[in-house]
């Protein structure tokens, strides 16, 4: 595989790019991924804070560490996985993690590899959707995609800016895709409005660096009330349009328990923003 160490955006076309490595060497590795051309990004997306802007190539390490932060996004780093991690994986890079949907890692012909059956409503789907489940019942690992989202976050790519929600899509029949990004697109910069007060909590099967099984970021902003983000409950990162969003959960057999924990959560996560 040839290795190029980018230094304009054109030379990402027709290679894969990587940044710190710790989601794409995996899937490289395990032959989900695969190319022979790997693009080194890092010498051509922005890195650092500098009030609500945050270059797409800062580390996680860097945003746990900064109090000019949201507390929400600092603790979604800061739960999201080990220190070493922490230290080479980029936001942006996050942003755009793969399901750990076990199917899926192994590579079972299912629908996001271009099958016809999602194997996960079938067979074991204790971590899997609860809402959004019908094509695919995958849920979206990212800590911190759910607490940008609730922050209200927007994204400058190589070639547009727009809402973070706007980043992801549903995979449907059509397209398996579940995000917007074209070929060559790089995230560059995330802004971030100001937000009165916000929070993420966590429920993960180990006590630290586990993927979330539910997770909730809150933010509230001075008058634009309280928004609610969830991680590892659909296959993108899910906003709430209220708590009773909930009663419209559609778990699959043994999804069920999320939707009491996904309860818990947000009632703690508004009464902290409140």
């Amino acid at each position: 595989m040839e290795l190029v160490r980018a230094t304009s955006v054109e030379q990402l076309e027709g290679g894969i790019a990587v940044h710190g490595g710790t989601e794409v060497i995996p899937l490289l590795r395990d032959g989900i991924l695969q190319g022979d051309r790997l693009v080194d990004v890092r010498a051509i997306v922005p890195r650092g804070v500098d009030g609500g802007r945050i270059g797409a190539g800062t580390t996680l390490a860097d945003l746990e560490a900064d109090p000019n932060v949201p507390a929400a996004l600092r603790e979604a780093c800061r739960l999201a996985a080990s220190p070493q991690l922490r230290s080479m994986s980029s936001v942006g890079g996050n942003l755009l993690q793969s399901t750990r949907c076990w199917y899926w890692r192994l590579k079972y012909p299912c629908r996001l590899h271009g099958g016809d059956r999602c194997h996960a409503r079938e067979g074991e789907h204790r971590e899997h959707a609860i809402f959004a489940n019908d094509f695919c019942a995958s849920a979206h690992p990212s800590d911190i995609a759910a607490a940008l989202l609730a922050l209200r976050t927007r994204l400058r790519t190589s070639l547009r800016e727009l809402p973070l929600g706007e980043l992801y899509r549903l995979p449907d029949e059509r397209n398996r895709a579940t995000t917007t990004l074209g070929p060559g697109e790089l995230i560059l910069e995330l802004q971030l409005p100001p937000v009165d007060a916000s929070v993420y909590l966590k429920a993960m099967d180990r006590r630290r660096w586990a993927f979330p099984l539910v997770g909730v970021a809150a933010a509230r902003a001075a008058g634009g009330g309280t928004r609610i983000a969830l991680a590892g409950v659909a296959p993108v990162p899910w906003l709430l349009d209220g708590p009773e969003a909930l009663d419209r959960a559609a778990p699959l057999p043994r999804t069920a328990w999320k939707v009491d924990v996904a309860r818990a959560l947000v009632r703690r996560a508004v009464e902290c923003v409140s």
